[in-house]
């Protein structure tokens, strides 16, 4: 299958930021502000009051900054097509050339209008070439810095990836052949059944084997708990019994696939499952201060040092598949009781008034 050219773009290693970002602007100001400083309180044969001189050079180089700043981040993709360390010189040489013209034109403007505010006429050269050179000084540091950056980043994203690779993994192994041998058992019993059961496990395996990490909906993500739920239910019948109050989600939210599957698939195989009664297994979800909250609460035998290890690799993946996607506005708590296990999943609520 031929991939899009977003998907393409998507997968590509990134190197420059997004120059557009608050962040990457915060930093940029701030930068040039700490620069503009040392050079105002640096010994000087200037006349002029240091307030004055602060105030006139901050708003010339912070102009010069978020103009080299929005033209970076408008030719992005064009510079992104480029191998790394070429698409950094291009990037280099534009924000020199930006300076240089722009400090011509600053200084040409304020000799016509006899503002003072840069150097005296004799000084053209010394306040072009300055203005060029300490922007290429600050300039080298910046995009070195938002290099390594998002270098760091990439391997974020490509753990993430290899940790989604393995709950994609974790899923086929035990639980498809025991939905087989169940639904060869229900063949000659209830074919109708044993045929919803297929068409069930068709749909979750679909979704399960998706390629990439694309965001999927909270809405998909209940969609394909309940199809592992029915298929689980016909292998364990009245052991599992499953209480879901999700009324109020937002089913629309943007969420990365198969992050809360692998939660509730732990609740069943590492508790309820390990059970000669079985159990109950509650789901239950809640809006509440900007965030959603969806707790999934299971009985659980005592726990084995295997099963610990086993199941807190698998949390430890979901959480940092969640601190990829949502930083440190999402979390994952979990709570081990006597005789329950409970799981909580917190994430922010994008429409909290809807």
């Amino acid at each position: 299958m031929y991939k899009s050219a977003h998907t393409i773009a998507m997968d590509a290693p990134q190197w420059l930021p997004n120059f557009c970002s608050l962040p990457v602007l915060v930093a940029v100001a701030a930068v040039t502000e700490l620069a503009v400083l040392l050079i105002v309180l640096a010994p000087s044969d200037e006349p002029r009051e240091v307030l004055p001189r602060l105030g006139t050079t901050s708003v010339y180089a912070q102009w010069l900054a978020l103009l080299c700043v929005v033209a970076l981040c408008k030719l992005k993709p064009q510079l992104s097509r480029f191998a790394p360390m070429r698409g950094v010189l291009l990037a280099y040489s534009l924000i020199i050339l930006i300076v240089a013209l722009a400090s011509e034109l600053v200084f040409l403007i304020d000799q016509t209008l006899l503002l003072r505010l840069t150097l005296p006429a004799e000084f053209h050269l010394r306040f072009v070439v300055g203005s060029t050179a300490l922007a290429a000084l600050i300039a080298a540091a910046m995009l070195r810095y938002f290099f390594v950056l998002e270098q760091w980043r990439e391997r974020v994203r490509a753990v993430a990836r290899s940790q989604f690779d393995a709950l994609q993994a974790r899923i086929r192994p035990h639980f498809l052949f025991n939905s087989m041998n169940t639904i060869a058992s229900l063949i000659r019993s209830d074919p109708v059944q044993a045929e919803r059961s297929v068409e069930d496990l068709a749909d979750l395996f679909r979704a399960a084997l998706r390629s990439g990490e694309r965001m999927g909906t909270l809405g998909d993500e209940f969609d394909l708990i309940r199809r592992y739920l029915a298929i689980e239910q016909l292998r364990l019948g009245a052991r599992l019994q499953v209480d879901l109050q999700l009324d109020e989600m937002p089913l629309d939210l943007p969420l990365p696939p198969l992050l809360m599957q692998p939660l509730v698939e732990n609740a069943i195989y590492h508790g309820i499952e390990r059970l000669p009664q079985g159990g109950v297994l509650k789901i239950f979800g809640r809006r509440q201060a900007g965030m959603i909250e969806i707790s999934i609460i299971n009985p659980c035998p005592p726990e084995a040092p295997s099963a610990r290890t086993h199941n807190g690799m698998a949390l430890n993946n979901i959480r940092s598949r969640i601190e990829y996607h949502f930083g440190r506005r999402g979390t994952l708590e979990t709570i081990r009781g006597a005789e329950q296990f409970i799981c909580s999943l917190r994430l922010p609520d994008e429409n909290p008034d809807r």
